[in-house]
């Protein structure tokens, strides 16, 4: 028999589990919130997994932007400093693999972000889940992705980037 001291622990608890469900999805939505806008790449680095050799991707300089929209939407295109216009079929070629560009809609898990990915320069990585880590530092934001077989580099090595971005005002 449930007596009504038991129903009003039962009810301050439930009070108690609501309240809490309201002030953890706040701090996350205070998280999310940070990332909105538009970031400018920096710098990139791979790690190659099998040698742990690091070296810049896409060169010293390399271009691009991660676009982080409220609601939910991710777009990014990087491309490797000294591209020029292709003159050839093969000069077309070889720009695939001076480039990365993809979008879709991105979620948070504490502190990566996953990208369930509808368009890319690679249509291998159309319907995945791209998985990258963040760390954020005011308009500083550092980005490590996940281990996986790198599309555009022969041999298709197992790889992971380091990204270096800073918020474009």
């Amino acid at each position: 028999m449930i007596t009504r001291k038991s129903r009003m622990i039962r009810f301050t608890w439930l009070a108690a589990l609501v309240w809490f469900m309201i002030l953890v999805q706040a701090g996350f939505a205070d998280d999310r919130t940070k990332l909105f806008g538009t970031w400018k790449v920096v710098s990139m680095v791979m790690e190659v997994q099998e040698t742990g050799e690091r070296r810049p991707f896409y060169g010293k300089n390399p271009t691009g932007f991660l676009i982080l929209l409220p609601e939910g939407r991710m777009m990014s295109v990087i491309e490797a400093e000294g591209r020029k216009a292709p003159q050839t079929d093969d000069d077309r070629a070889k720009l695939f693999k001076t480039m990365i560009a993809y979008s879709g809609i991105y979620r948070l898990e504490g502190d990566k972000f996953i990208t369930k990915v509808d368009v890319s320069w690679n249509p291998e990585w159309n319907g995945t889940d791209q998985e990258r880590f963040f760390k954020l530092e005011g308009d500083r934001l550092e980005i490590i992705s996940a281990w996986a077989p790198a599309a555009n580099i022969p041999g298709r090595p197992v790889v992971r980037g380091f990204w270096t971005l800073e918020r474009v005002k």
